[in-house]
């Protein structure tokens, strides 16, 4: 292999050792200018699109440890990113049902491979922070349920002993 393909290929095995997951796509139909506002969707979301040769990511695939990819054909790039999968496939999935491209191929989460199907299932999740909210809301509700339970009894005994202290204060009717 020539010095530059070297380097490349150690360019993407480093892009593909930092990022906990990679999506495969076939670019092919983008016009450069889809590509960009592609490439800036992403962005915001801490992913990043690069276009790589076939021969390249799989080298680099083989390298970092990945399974086999099985065929390449076609225009790939490659979307990794520090952040988290699913919104990564959202942006890929809508950025899709506006121009109908790219075409997702494949992707890796943790080195377990992802078809298409499950890419699409990854994007239909909520985001990180609602999913953290729920969390967080499922844990409370828990505690906040023992308070009520454990302060019942002390405010159903002061309301018993303030009953007492009214009717003890109020002066006793003649009858």
């Amino acid at each position: 292999m020539r010095a530059e393909k070297q380097l490349i290929t150690k360019e993407y095995v480093a892009r593909l050792n930092a990022s906990p997951f990679a999506v495969v796509v076939d670019y092919q139909g983008l016009t450069v200018g889809q590509f960009t506002q592609l490439r800036s969707q992403l962005r915001t979301e801490g992913a990043e699109v690069h276009v790589v040769k076939n021969s390249i990511l799989r080298v680099a695939a083989q390298e970092v440890g990945l399974p086999d990819l099985g065929t390449l054909t076609g225009q790939l790039a490659v979307v990794t990113g520090q952040k988290d999968i699913s919104a990564a496939a959202k942006v890929l999935k809508k950025f899709q049902k506006n121009s109908d491209k790219p075409k997702l191929k494949f992707g890796f989460l943790n080195n377990q491979r992802l078809d298409t199907e499950a890419l699409l299932a990854l994007a239909d999740l909520p985001s990180m922070n609602v999913l953290r909210a729920t969390l967080l809301g499922l844990l409370q509700a828990p505690a906040s349920k023992l308070v009520r339970l454990m302060n019942t009894p002390a405010a159903q005994l002061a309301r018993v002993l303030q009953a007492y202290a009214d009717k003890t204060a109020q002066p006793a009717s003649a009858g």
